[in-house]
């Protein structure tokens, strides 16, 4: 059995949770050695498919066959000793601790009196992060690290256990163009040593580059499999969605007004220096820059995150004097960050008491108590207004896909009626279908008179969606320029490369390509 030509088979699954079916008999085929890709929106049941895989949720019914042998109930530690690891897209690591002890956390080299080896735990974490084409010390703070930096660690571990089958859950969320090749580099090496691969990802680009085999779901139900040639573009989104998506970036020109906010010379003592730019009601500026830019810093400085070290905010004209967070909410300001998982929602709590927290005096009447009609019916309509997709607001958040939880995010603070919005990566890791529902609301905000600032490492969201982008290399503004329609991807990335006059010097005239 072990000679099949299958390293993986899953036939008839479901997986119930209370009030929501997320597996409706769903069927998956891996072959040896191949990259296999699913593809589907969010609430499709490609999470919950994983976890199955990997021991984290029992399937309610159905079969598991792995490596010719069927298996019974397991964990994740039993997955990882028959060959099966799994790169998460919510990264979790141990924040202030060192790299090399979060790579080999529960299985750390020992010394022959039974102690921790720190020195050849070191050597063994310098050669993993050399396969990743990382060069940090293996004793950096993971606090230290970007986003990027710590899914590539995450990638590096899962690899690290030289597992037949690994699993990628969006592992390329928080990765440049050029951490992405990378990536598929240390992927075909994998494919090449007999390894196969599951990689979900909502990036279509990327899905075509790198997978031999697709195969998609939704609403937890299997649709269909086929090779990225016999799967064409417009067939795969249809498949994805059960209709055709024709507008995945639905800006309209929207009136705009004054100066709402203004930046000068704003500066912070490790990230960035002088940079100046306006924002005007109605408007939205996309930032655009390769990781390590200085584009989040920049927007957590002025949202009171981190501290200034010199330049102004004004808001209306008027300098703000912004310490914290709450100064930047008195300012009329709202913040949903990059990283929901960690900084954003809170997984424990269902999503009527994620979108009310920090929100609370607002349904306290004037006996001090919470109304809790109020809040409810509150609740209910930005469920509606945002078109969260939930049995009911009681539901934990975490058991929500990644858009929806991003979705109440953005409910959160939109109760607090602001004025000007800071969106980091408002649609990293999810669907083609949610990306659009967020970016008519991003553009339905803007339409109503706010200032929309709006960072992206994609650059046909930056190019689809702003009217002005802003350009950061290395912690300095390399440009602003109007989103114009001869405006090329390339054109962009020698702003972000700092290699414009370059760029200039042998322009080609090459249309705009997204």
């Amino acid at each position: 059995m072990a000679d099949s030509e299958y390293i993986l088979e899953m036939k008839n699954i479901v997986k119930t949770f209370p009030g929501v079916k997320a597996l409706r008999g769903v069927d998956l085929k891996v072959r040896r050695g191949e990259i296999h890709a699913i593809m589907g929106e969010n609430g499709a049941g490609k999470s919950t498919l994983m976890k199955c895989i990997i021991g984290l949720h029992a399937p309610t019914s159905g079969q598991i066959i792995f490596d010719g042998k069927e298996l019974g109930r397991y964990s994740p530690a039993d997955a990882l000793a028959m060959g099966i690891s799994m790169i998460y897209q919510e990264l979790n690591p141990v924040l202030h601790r060192p790299i090399m002890e979060n790579l080999w956390l529960g299985r750390e080299p020992k010394t022959k009196l039974g102690f921790v080896d720190h020195k050849k735990m070191a050597e063994m974490t310098s050669k993993v992060l050399e396969d990743i084409y990382m060069m940090d010390d293996p004793r950096t703070p993971m606090s230290e690290l970007t986003v990027a930096k710590m899914q590539m660690c995450e990638i590096g571990k899962a690899i690290s256990y030289n597992s037949k089958l690994i699993l990628m859950d969006e592992p390329t969320s928080a990765l440049t163009n050029r951490e992405v090749e990378q990536l598929f580099v240390i992927m075909r090496k994998l494919k090449e040593k007999g390894a196969s691969m599951i990689y979900v990802s909502h990036k279509l680009d990327e899905v075509y580059k790198i997978a031999d085999t697709i195969s998609v779901y939704r609403d937890g139900e299997y649709v269909g499999t086929g090779t990225p040639a016999e799967l064409k573009v417009d067939k795969l989104i249809n498949m994805m969605v059960g209709r055709d998506v024709k507008d995945q970036f639905p800006k309209v020109t929207c009136p705009i007004g004054d100066v709402k906010l203004e930046v000068k010379n704003l500066s912070h003592k490790k990230y960035f220096k002088d940079v100046s730019f306006t924002v005007r009601r109605g408007e939205i500026l996309g930032v655009a820059g390769l990781i390590g830019a200085g584009r989040s810093e920049v927007i957590e400085t002025i949202f009171g995150v981190r501290q200034k070290s010199g330049g102004t905010i004004l808001v209306d004209g008027r300098e703000a004097d912004i310490r914290r967070v709450d100064d930047a909410k008195k300012a009329g300001m709202a913040f949903i960050t990059e990283d929901r998982r960690n900084s954003g929602i809170f997984p424990m709590l269902d999503i009527q008491l994620n979108m009310i927290i920090g929100n609370v005096p607002l349904f306290l009447n004037r006996a001090g108590l919470v109304n809790e009609k109020r809040m409810r019916s509150t609740c209910d309509e930005y469920v509606r207004k945002v078109q969260i997709k939930t049995p009911g607001l009681g539901q934990l958040i975490q058991n929500l896909s990644g858009g929806n939880q991003q979705k109440v995010l953005v409910a959160r603070w939109l109760m607090t009626n602001p004025d000007i919005l800071l969106f980091d990566e408002p649609t990293r890791g999810i669907d083609v279908l949610t990306k659009a529902e967020i970016h008519k609301l991003i553009t339905a905000l803007a339409g109503e008179g706010k200032a929309v600032i709006m960072i992206s490492s994609e650059l046909p969201e930056v190019m689809g969606m702003s009217d002005r982008i802003m350009i950061m290399h290395q912690g300095k503004v390399t440009g602003i320029i109007d989103n114009r329609p001869d405006l090329t991807q390339d054109e962009l990335m020698a702003y972000a490369t700092n290699t414009v006059e370059d760029y200039k010097k042998h322009q080609t005239g090459v249309k705009n390509d997204y």
